[in-house]
């Protein structure tokens, strides 16, 4: 169906309630309202836009059928939730979505309570909303609650895991497989429509439950057989025996975007009332209403501010420099072509993480592992023991998942990996769920762990290098989102010495030690440090583990004041730092330390900069903790013009 540009239904809609007051003819043409509002809501900002087109019709569905919010619809991944805020009360702010002060682009529970649970990173509904439907048992309650998975979410082993869980317990959970792109069972239309419907039935259900019960009463080879049988028949008629396997009722496959024949299923399954799970499969189209996005690679997943009418999306800035993403995978491939050894692991990210441009040149020494960072890092760990040299590029947040497969299958085996984390630091628009705040203490924590942080394109060349060097111990290097800093990179980037950073430039009042890509923050202040009266000495750690000992011993016996800068969270850098001053007695000759890094709470989405700022950890916040750990006497001595240039930088945050 293509898109509304009218809203004369939706005008009418402010809660599900209101939608449930509808006719069953009016619910196609609300769809297509809504479809249009959420293309034209994402056309001004920017976002995620495929997956939430090709789910309207089952939104729509399914607040007509269920209760919500009594009864617990669970979105997994998030981003397929635009026509479902729509729908529930926050039509009128849609398009801040992702925005500073805006609507998160996923579900959020602080946001509505039509938000039972927030998922920003996939695979979680099953796993939750079987916990929900226990809460609701154990409390005598009566409500459903609704799973909605999809957009590759059934990649990752937490959904199977979750499954076999739920499959073994009788309480009553619904599911609902959203297959967008994994053509797990070939939809054959309205006959394959009409036995979903069937078999989803009262009659049915209630034939199966009898038929079951006498089976239970036969001889045991004929109860196996009779099973057997009635198992694969089903699996020939609807494709379900894999879920029916692990516990589940299958109900399927629907064509998603058909209200009228999701309605009389969705029905069913609401009003039957029996124990167990239920698993219905709906198939969707990614993009589906809208001609540019069904047209384009990606079915417009991701997209930027663009054109309604064209689906043209606004160019990049001509002149701006490549983004780290893309050193990365340009750097990666110069030196997978010196070293046939090298290869590359993605979990389910391979543009994301620029390795879709390594597989074009090495097809078969790139590996994309689906939604299940467990067993990317794993994988690699293998390809590790047989004397290959992987590279597993995993966004930050994602590597949080599988931290117990880092220290288990890598750390404590010394298995030369190299782990590629992009999105280091805060993210901008995708916000606190995505950011990137704790790999390096994750990391650092580690015995043997060598983690790396350039502070500009040049830096990330030579830390690709130095991973590719290292065959005696796990390694890793970090660096933000979006564009470098221009700097030239040398044709064939040199190794790090490993464990050394270097010295920036040469002051005397101040030493700011930095990690990272803060470092072009920590030369700005350092100039408005020096305005100021105060030189201030910068270094580039380069290595968060293993620490420059000798860098710290000489910033801090040759300084009064020591100040740390990173873009991450606490017991990260900082404490690698406190770690050799205190067991080198510096801190017990009056040295002044100051440790800047994210706060100690989550930042929500707003442009980069803005939450650089709130986080403390701009050129102003540098230069205020400097003047303050240098001493009252020593502002007095500034004068009140230079007092008022320090408080003129709108320095923020307690420090």
């Amino acid at each position: 169906m293509p898109y509304s540009r009218s809203t004369e239904l939706l005008d009418i809609i402010r809660l599900p309630a209101d939608l449930r007051g509808l006719k069953p003819e009016q619910l196609q043409p609300l769809a297509d309202e809504v479809r249009g509002e959420v293309i034209r809501a994402v056309s001004r900002t920017g976002g995620h836009l495929g997956a939430g087109l090709g789910v309207i019709e089952l939104t729509v569905a399914l607040h007509y059928v269920f209760d919500t919010p009594r009864d617990r619809l669970i979105w997994d991944v998030g981003h397929q939730a635009h026509a479902h805020k729509i729908l529930t009360g926050r039509r009128d702010r849609v398009a801040s979505m992702r925005q500073a002060g805006g609507l998160s682009g996923f579900t959020n529970r602080a946001e509505s309570e039509y938000d039972p649970f927030g998922a920003a990173h996939s695979s979680t509904s099953i796993s939750a909303g079987l916990g929900m439907s226990v809460a609701r048992d154990l409390s005598g309650g009566d409500h459903n609650v609704v799973c909605v998975i999809g957009d590759g979410a059934m990649t990752a082993g937490m959904a199977y895991e979750a499954m076999n869980n739920a499959g073994a317990m009788s309480s009553r959970l619904i599911v609902i497989l959203n297959d967008n792109d994994m053509s797990i069972s070939r939809n054959v239309g309205s006959m394959r429509a009409y036995l979903s419907r069937l078999i989803s039935s009262r009659q049915y259900r209630g034939f199966r439950s009898m038929a079951k019960r006498v089976a239970a009463k036969l001889p045991r080879s004929l109860r196996s057989t009779a099973r057997r049988a009635e198992e694969y028949a089903r699996g020939l008629a609807t494709g379900g025996t894999l879920f029916e396997e692990l516990g589940f009722y299958y109900v399927g496959p629907l064509d998603g975007h058909n209200i009228d024949s999701l309605l009389p299923v969705l029905r069913n399954v609401r009003d039957f009332r029996a124990a167990g799970p239920v698993l219905i499969h709906v198939r969707t189209k990614k993009g589906h209403g809208y001609e540019p996005a069904e047209k384009s690679d990606d079915k417009f997943h991701g997209v930027g501010k663009f054109d309604i009418v064209t689906g043209a999306q606004a160019p990049a800035k001509p002149t701006a420099p490549p983004t780290y993403t893309t050193v990365f995978a340009d750097q990666l491939i110069h030196q997978a072509e010196k070293d046939r050894r090298i290869v590359a692991v993605t979990a389910a990210m391979p543009s994301g993480t620029g390795l879709n441009k390594f597989a074009e040149r090495f097809p078969d020494r790139c590996f994309d592992v689906g939604i299940a960072e467990q067993h990317a890092v794993t994988f690699a760990a293998g390809l590790a023991a047989e004397g290959f040299k992987p590279f597993a590029a995993i966004y930050s947040t994602f590597l949080q998942r599988a931290y117990d497969q880092v220290v288990h299958d890598v750390a404590l085996q010394k298995l030369p990996v190299r782990f590629a984390i992009d999105r280091a630091g805060l993210v901008g628009a995708d916000g606190a769920t995505h950011a990137g705040s704790y790999d390096v203490g994750m990391l650092a924590a580690l015995p043997d762990f060598v983690v790396m942080a350039p502070s500009d394109e040049a830096e990330l060349a030579r830390s690709i290098a130095t991973a590719v060097a290292i065959d005696d111990r796990p390694s890793a290097f970090r660096y933000p989102r979006g564009e470098a800093t221009g700097i030239a990179i040398p044709p064939d980037p040199a190794p790090f010495e490993i464990g050394r950073g270097r010295i920036v430039r040469e002051g005397g009042a101040v030493a700011i030690l930095s990690l990272g890509t803060r470092l072009a923050e920590c030369m700005r202040a350092a100039d408005e440090l020096a305005a100021l009266g105060f030189p201030a000495t910068v270094a580039d750690a380069r290595f968060a583990k293993p620490i420059d000992v000798a860098l710290v011993h000489t910033l801090a016996r040759n300084h009064p004041v020591l100040i740390t800068v990173e873009e991450s969270a606490i017991g990260g850098f900082a404490a690698q730092v406190l770690d050799v001053l205190a067991c080198n007695g510096l801190l017990d000759v009056g040295l002044k330390l100051r440790t800047l890094f994210l706060p100690d709470r989550f930042i929500d989405q707003d442009a980069p900069a803005n939450q650089l700022a709130v986080a403390g950890l701009q050129a102003p916040a540098i230069v205020t903790a400097a003047v303050e750990a240098i001493g009252a006497a020593a502002v007095e001595a500034i004068g009140a013009a230079a007092a008022r240039a320090v408080r003129a930088n709108g320095t923020t945050g307690a420090l």
